[in-house]
């Protein structure tokens, strides 16, 4: 699969958007479809570890869906952070780049997912790509909001 860039303004401090961007267990209150909880311990710091679920909720509170393992290896407040997917089926790097602008930031959001299966996982990706894209954009549009009203 291609990269994935997506870079939007956020007229919010850098600190913020930090705060709001690694605040992993909150993470569902704006990525679509998707829970995530911190593994071993608190995750916001290097090697940090969470798993996500994303996909269609189910009665229990359980979603039928993908399970996405990470780990941060790269953590550089409140500038940047690299979370690697570690899962069976979501593998490569998640990037978050914060640049401060003005009154706000320039926040991208870069996905370099690698998928699995050979040839048969490209032709999916290929086909899932438009989706997986719209629920990104959808899910940054909330997270533009999410962060502007974060807690200082």
């Amino acid at each position: 699969m291609r990269d994935l860039v997506e870079r939007m303004e956020i007229d919010a401090p850098p600190e913020r958007v930090w705060a709001a961007v690694t605040d992993w267990t909150r993470q569902g209150e704006w990525m679509v479809a998707t829970d995530v909880r911190e593994v071993g311990g608190p995750a916001r710091r290097l090697h940090g570890r969470m798993v996500a679920r994303t996909g269609l909720p189910l009665p229990g509170g359980r979603r039928l869906g993908v399970v996405d393992t990470m780990v941060i290896t790269e953590w550089d407040p409140p500038r940047r952070v690299l979370v690697q997917h570690t899962g069976r089926i979501v593998r490569g790097p998640g990037i978050v780049e914060i640049e401060p602008r003005g009154d706000g930031v320039l926040f991208t959001w870069t996905e370099r997912l690698h998928p699995p299966f050979g040839l048969l996982g490209e032709i999916g990706a290929v086909l899932i790509r438009p989706f997986f894209v719209a629920g990104v954009r959808l899910s940054l549009r909330r997270f533009a909001r999410f962060a502007r009203a974060y807690p200082a």
